[in-house]
This record gives C-alpha cells, sequence and structure tokens, in this order.
C-alpha cells in the first residue's frame, strides 16, 4: 500500500505533514487496519443505453470498483468495474479506452485497459517496475505512462512508458525523486510528474517529448501533499491534497513552464474537500479562442464522495456524487462517434 493519502483523516495528516517538514521519515505504508477491506463482488456491469454519451469514471479504493456515471443527466450510476485489488488512477485515450492501474493481491502490478462503455478487459499491462499509481496518455502518440510510487522491493519509483500502450514499457528515473504520485502529458507530448524525495520534500520534473533524461523544474509554490497533473488546455494543473495554508483544503495550481522553472498563474481552491487525489479536467467543448476546460471532477477521500467545481473559479462544488468509500482517482470517456 501507499502512503497516507488513502482515507487519513486531516488531523493525521496534520501530524504526518509536520514530521515531514523538518526533512524526517516520509509517510509511510498503513497498517493493517487500513488495508482494503474484500467484500463480495458481483460481475463488471453497464447499462446499455449508457454506452452512447460520455461516461465518468471513478476509482473506489476501499471498495475495490471502478464506478461508471453518466457525465449529464444527473450523473447517475449506470455500471461498475469489479475484479480490483487496488484501482488507483484513471486515464483516457483519444479512442476513448480507459486504463485503471490496479496492484493486485498477489503482488502483480498491472494497468487493465477497457473500452468505452466496455466491462471485459481489452488487455492487462504488466508492470515491473513496481507499485502503480497514476497514469495518462499522450494523445498524439498513444504512449501510455505509469508512475511506479515505489521500486520492486521499495526502493526509488519511476515513470514507465508503453509505447503506443502495449508491450514491456521502458523505465525513466529522477535522482531527485523517491516516491512518483502523478503523471501527465501536455499537448506538446512532454511529460511532468510529480512526487517527494527521500527528505519527503516536493519534487516536480519534466521528461521532454523524445527525451530519456528528467529535467527538475524550480517551483515557485509550496506543495504539501502531490496530487494530480493535468493539461488543462492552457497550463499545468497540480495539485496539493492538503494544502496546509489554504485551511488544509484540496488545492489546484496552474503553473507555466519556461525552462527549468514552473511559475505559479493561478489557484483553484476546492472548498469542501480533504484529499483531493487524482482528478480530471474535461476538455472537450472548448474552443481554440478557450482552449481550458471549464470543470475539474475531484474524487473527495475524506468526504467519501466526488465533487465537481467550477474551473479555474474553483469556490463551492457545484455538484456533488455520493455513496462512495474512498474515491481516488477520475476521468471521463467520450462515446466513440
Amino acid at each position: 500500500m501507499h502512503p497516507f493519502r488513502f482515507a487519513l483523516g486531516v488531523s493525521t495528516a496534520i501530524t504526518m505533514l509536520a514530521g515531514c517538514a523538518g526533512g524526517g521519515s516520509p509517510p509511510q505504508p498503513f497498517s493493517g487496519a487500513a488495508q482494503p477491506q474484500i467484500r463480495s463482488q458481483g460481475k463488471s456491469w453497464i447499462l446499455p443505453a449508457a454506452k452512447n454519451g460520455a461516461l465518468i469514471y471513478v476509482s473506489d479504493l476501499l471498495a475495490q470498483v471502478v464506478d461508471i456515471y453518466t457525465y449529464s443527466n444527473g450523473n447517475q450510476l449506470v455500471g461498475q468495474l469489479t475484479g480490483f485489488f487496488n484501482p488507483e488512477g484513471l486515464c483516457v485515450d483519444k479512442a476513448g479506452d480507459v486504463f485503471v492501474t490496479n496492484d493486485t493481491s498477489v503482488g502483480v502490478h498491472q494497468i487493465t485497459e477497457y473500452a468505452h462503455g466496455g466491462t471485459t478487459p481489452i488487455q492487462n499491462l504488466v508492470n515491473p517496475n513496481g507499485n502503480v499509481n497514476g497514469c495518462s496518455v499522450d494523445l498524439k502518440t498513444g504512449d501510455l505512462a505509469v508512475t511506479n510510487f515505489w521500486g520492486p522491493t521499495e526502493g526509488p519509483g519511476g515513470v514507465s512508458i508503453y509505447h503506443h500502450a502495449t508491450g514491456t514499457p521502458t523505465s525513466y528515473t529522477d535522482s531527485n525523486l523517491q516516491y512518483y504520485y502523478y503523471c501527465g502529458y501536455d499537448n506538446k507530448g512532454n511529460l511532468f510528474v510529480d512526487g517527494l524525495s527521500s527528505a519527503s520534500s516536493f519534487g516536480f520534473a519534466e521528461l521532454p517529448k523524445g527525451g530519456s533524461t528528467f529535467t527538475n523544474l524550480a517551483v515557485d509554490e509550496t506543495i504539501y501533499l502531490p496530487g494530480g497533473v493535468q493539461w488543462d488546455g492552457e497550463y499545468l494543473a497540480v495539485g496539493d491534497q492538503v494544502a496546509v495554508k489554504h485551511n488544509f483544503l484540496s488545492a489546484i495550481y496552474q503553473f507555466s513552464v519556461s525552462g527549468s522553472t514552473a511559475t505559479e498563474v493561478g489557484l483553484t481552491l476546492l472548498t469542501g474537500s480533504s484529499q483531493v487525489a487524482d482528478f480530471w479536467i474535461p476538455k472537450f467543448g472548448h474552443t481554440k479562442k478557450h482552449p481550458e476546460g471549464t470543470t475539474v471532477i475531484a474524487p473527495n477521500q475524506d468526504g467519501k464522495n466526488t465533487l465537481f467545481y467550477a474551473y479555474p473559479a474553483g469556490g463551492s462544488p457545484t455538484n456533488t456524487i455520493s455513496g462512495q468509500t474512498d474515491p481516488i482517482g477520475a476521468t471521463v470517456s467520450l462515446a466513440r462517434k
């Protein structure tokens, strides 16, 4: 299991962050009491008519399922993918195929791919490089990047890239990062990853398109617990699951990157949230003049729900999906035309 970003209360987070601030030990894995509780699971299912529209996928770690909701029409539950042990990061390709990172109960690290609205896996990609966490797809090349939180023996993690989302991945590491949280491609095929150093300080790095070496980025903002990384259509959106200086709310910062510097250009505070890990900003319906998304979907672990916010304005939620156990990741898949 991973550090405290799963299902811990804010009071615990405060204590652990205080330890990290002094350069102490990094957040530790869960004790047995916080391990996923296996519950009786039926087969994966989906309402046939739902396949014709856009769908929201939300991974629920402790329930060990991925729930499927309509993007519109009240965000109704219309399906569920089962058979997971540790479903976490979600991402989607330009065909609408959804990828789910999952560490199995027998220690196999894999990424499972489903077609839009599909309930039978297209493929299971095995990851030999350690525990799998976040993922992102380069929409131009189809390459799939997956963050390995830590390595096979709980040593330093890395990033695994599957060319065209198939086969055996190539592993990339950064000497400044020990724990790799999330990653995201921008519109030019550059890959960005966030994480923590061995001293538990925030790290942010770029793997340029076609490159094999990370560039470490200087960040003019304090991020306490790394969250999702996504290109919002104009800037890089980087999450902080527990933004201490913003009353421990989850936050999303917008950064402009030039050379080896990431400069903050905006802030989205997610009022009413705590421990939003892997958010999603749908970008369909945007224009060339306003390319960024206008909504952020935020799995809210402490609240056991998924919240929707205006983006980049933030503020209070505009909608809520309730009834979840420990929502971690989210993505949106469009129906094939």
